[in-house]
């Protein structure tokens, strides 16, 4: 059985020679029957080199130049392809194959987005198309409407939406984590000598979204040095693929958002960077991936189908080797539509400061998938804080309810990834050096000398 043209073209569906000769698959033969694990390395194969090298020019080229033996080989070098081959196995078949996920075009979403020209949902019998979306109000708008199947989210959306804050109530589930750290405070270049937060009263900022973290961290970080964020600087919702224009405009002094345009605000030398957002929390969560409650109970094989699709994207971003190569597949403008190196600069942790120097922060950006619970518990103890949450808060019942970390654990344990234990649920976390007690947590919401619940 062999192709009977290029497999890596990406302009001809493939066809599959039968072992009679003849220009049709094996499983149209009355006699022939396909062989699935063939079947599943030529898949995998093919959407690593089509990924890669998406024009036909270059593909046949470099195909050329190295012979299929030697491509798989080069790839392999970065990529588990075997593991991704053994992914390649009957399972019960998705209710509902063809998807619609939106997303914001920004490195949070690597895993989402990578599982895409990596061919991780097609090896799930998923047709996904991915929906770049203009901003975080629409993205809730079109889950809520039930345009978009699953969703890219920023971490505290589904516990906002799940309790009507901000918008219709209707519960929604947090399946994984899309990233950890990745996110900074870039200022204006005007302000490098602003380096110390006591000085920045009067600034205004922007965040990508009230129910953000960016929202929260930048508060906790501004309230830390002295200022209310509610009286003493200005804060903005602004959609992240503007933030860098309204930098430039001198519409906001800084920003508190996500990559790549901390990186891009520098690359195009009209910011700094301040600080990395993980010089405050040191692992927090940002993005995460999505679906309804009510999707999940219509469509379990689906909702399982893709789980092990962002699940394995996200075990492959965690590999350092495999940033650059990641940089290479999210940068094109289907997806991130940024310059490959300004992307390479967040995903590898060797960038530009904007200040003249050249750091290295390997775990800039990370992609720990786990949805801890206690995270949970964070963003709605400073929910609480400033207002937006009012009365008294089941902190565990809500975290639990949205965050579904017995799935993730449940998905990654059969996908051989290293799954916490059952009661590591609620792990403690250290916000700017003070430890955070899940198991205290409307005792830390109300422990705070600025904040609303002291005013």
């Amino acid at each position: 059985m062999t192709p009977t043209h290029d497999p890596y073209d990406a302009d001809r569906p493939l066809m599959l020679r039968c072992a009679c000769g003849q220009d049709h698959a094996p499983r149209d033969h009355a006699t022939d029957a396909v062989d699935p694990d063939e079947m599943g390395r030529n898949f995998i194969e093919a959407s690593l080199v089509k990924a890669l090298f998406p024009q036909e020019p270059v593909r046949r080229a470099f195909l050329k130049a190295v012979g299929r033996r030697g491509a798989m080989a080069a790839i392999a070098s970065v990529l588990p392809i075997a593991s991704l081959q053994a992914m390649a196995q009957d399972r019960k078949a998705p209710e509902k194959k063809d998807l619609k996920i939106g997303f914001i075009a920004i490195t949070c979403a690597t895993p989402l987005i990578m599982a895409d020209p990596l061919g991780f949902y097609r090896q799930q019998g998923l047709n996904v198309q991915l929906n770049k979306t203009a901003g975080w109000a629409l993205i809730r708008d079109k889950m809520l409407n039930k345009e978009h199947d699953a969703s890219h989210f920023l971490s505290p959306m589904p516990l906002a939406i799940s309790m009507g804050l901000g918008s219709t109530q209707v519960p929604m589930n947090v399946a994984t984590i899309q990233n950890t750290n990745g996110q900074a405070i870039t200022l204006h270049v005007k302000h490098k000598d602003k380096r110390d937060p006591k000085s920045w009263k009067g600034f205004k900022f922007a965040v990508p979204f009230e129910y953000s973290m960016h929202n929260f961290l930048l508060r906790y970080y501004v309230a830390e040095a002295g200022l209310n964020p509610d009286t003493d600087i200005q804060i903005r919702v602004t959609p992240p693929p503007e933030m860098v224009a309204n930098l430039r405009a001198g519409n906001i002094d800084g920003f508190l958002g996500p990559d790549p345009f901390n990186q891009r605000a520098v690359y195009d030398e009209v910011g700094f960077i301040h600080i990395l957002s993980k010089e405050i929390w040191d692992g927090h969560p940002c993005c995460a991936f999505g679906v309804s409650e009510a999707f999940i109970a219509q469509n379990p094989a689906t909702f399982a189908a893709l789980y092990r699709a962002v699940l394995t994207a996200a075990a492959m971003a965690r590999e350092a080797k495999n940033r650059e190569l990641i940089a290479k597949v999210i940068s094109p403008t289907a997806y991130l539509n940024q310059p490959e190196t300004v992307i390479a600069q967040v995903l590898t942790g060797k960038f530009a400061d904007g200040l003249g120097g050249v750091k290295t922060v390997p775990d800039r950006a990370d992609f720990d998938p786990v949805p801890w619970q206690s995270m949970a518990v964070w963003m709605l103890t400073q929910m609480k804080r400033w207002g937006y949450l009012k009365g008294d808060v089941n902190y565990k019942q809500i975290a639990e309810k949205v965050f579904l970390m017995t799935d993730a654990r449940k998905h990654m344990a059969e996908l051989g990834q290293k799954a916490p234990a059952a009661s590591a649920a609620y792990p403690k976390f250290k916000i700017m050096g003070r430890e955070f007690d899940p198991a205290k947590a409307d005792e830390y919401a109300k422990s705070f000398a600025i904040s609303k619940l002291s005013a």
